[in-house]
């Protein structure tokens, strides 16, 4: 008997320890930089991109097998190249459900969920691999071991004073980086419009509706149904605004999004995407929609990968700001990477110094370029934050 058990035991700890290098050689694959050209950034264009305050609205960092705090070879984003960078404020969003192959057409329900299996490939708590609300709390409380270790690099904003003591630091010349807790697709309610309160205690800010699955609340732009607010969605979209929590339409049905400007009482975000106009791809929505978000306040986040701006160079972002711009106005737009999305991006999140070169070789003029690289995201957290 004791032979079948610890022959069982090895055999269940080497399946784990083969899923582990899985999910470590994916992240290895799955997000990556593809522009690896040396850009000579002038002394003068440097010290500009340091009086830049920048703000990025969508990371999936917390999902991968990685310590943020220290710097690493894989992905997009850990502290020091978030320094290397000048990031002042990342949102980091928990993703807690994805489709094999990342399909941007047509998800089933019953598509493989790959968030299942890299909880247990990553070792993650066995609650996680069950519970997508747990999989959210897990992935907070990542970032929250963070910000303990390192209360002088990271912290995380809850409310408005929040956002001001970070820029009143930064302007004092200190290097600390304010991280926003945001939720990609509300699978993580786990069908429970209760654990919106549980989330929110948790310290999330920022709630994506959708991500690539229909879900309980409505229709994905990648689902089956193109349907919009169920009467759940409508109740919980209510709940989420009364506790002033941002609400992101980034993957929602279009429905979706025309029904959340009908009911909502506060800006919303896209917070990673590009324009259909300029990239016609099943990733974007509408610029008439995009119009509409602009128009009663929202921000929108220009995303880093092909399916977003249909390139894959730094060019094709500052092509999709402009784009942007010329379509809602200067005050609209903003950088949203999707780094560490298991995307291609031309760039890391230290390497947005060359960002700033393209724009101002595009001739983007300084203000343009302080708005689209953070003053429109701190002024919009300003102002849509819970007070306290």
């Amino acid at each position: 008997m004791f032979k079948v058990f610890f022959s069982l035991t090895l055999t269940i700890l080497t399946l784990l320890c083969g899923l582990h290098v899985l999910a470590l050689w994916i992240d290895g694959k799955m997000n990556t930089v593809t522009e690896n050209v040396i850009e000579v950034v002038s002394s003068e264009i440097s010290a500009f991109h340091s009086s830049l305050i920048i703000g990025d609205l969508h990371a999936d960092s917390t999902l991968w097998s990685r310590d943020i705090a220290t710097r690493s070879k894989r992905g997009h984003i850990d502290l020091p190249r978030l320094r290397d960078g000048n990031i002042a404020i990342q949102i980091f969003t928990s993703v807690t459900k994805s489709p094999l192959g990342l399909n941007y057409k047509n998800n089933s329900e019953k598509s493989f969920d790959t968030i299942t299996l890299l909880s247990i490939a990553q070792l993650w708590p066995v609650e996680t691999w069950f519970s997508r609300t747990q999989r959210a709390l897990y992935q907070a409380e990542k970032l929250s071991l963070v910000e303990k270790r390192y209360p002088g690099q990271l912290m995380i904003i809850q409310t408005r004073s929040d956002i001001e003591n970070i820029i009143a630091s930064r302007n004092k010349g200190e290097k600390i980086i304010g991280a926003v807790l945001g939720i990609e697709g509300m699978h993580a309610l786990d069908g429970e419009s209760d654990n919106v309160d549980i989330l929110y205690e948790a310290g999330f800010r920022v709630m994506g509706l959708h991500h690539f699955f229909d879900n309980k609340l409505g229709g994905s732009l990648h689902g089956e149904s193109n349907a919009g607010l169920t009467t759940f969605g409508k109740e919980t979209l209510l709940a989420m605004l009364s506790k002033d929590i941002i609400i992101d339409l980034a993957h929602s049905s279009e429905q979706v999004v025309k029904d959340v400007l009908a009911r909502a009482n506060a800006p919303v975000i896209v917070s990673h995407t590009g324009f259909k106009g300029h990239c016609d791809t099943p990733r974007n929505i509408s610029d008439e929609l995009m119009i509409k978000i602009a128009e009663r306040g929202g921000l929108i986040g220009v995303g880093y990968w092909d399916a977003a701006t249909c390139g894959s160079s730094i060019k094709s972002i500052v092509e999709s700001i402009r784009y942007g711009i010329n379509l809602v106005g200067i005050n609209s737009i903003a950088l949203g990477s999707d780094f560490d999305g298991a995307i291609n991006s031309p760039i890391d999140v230290s390497d947005l110094p060359k960002l700033t070169v393209a724009l101002l070789k595009e001739d983007f003029t300084s203000e343009e370029i302080r708005k689209v690289m953070g003053e429109n995201l701190i002024g919009f957290l300003k102002n849509q934050l819970p007070l306290k």
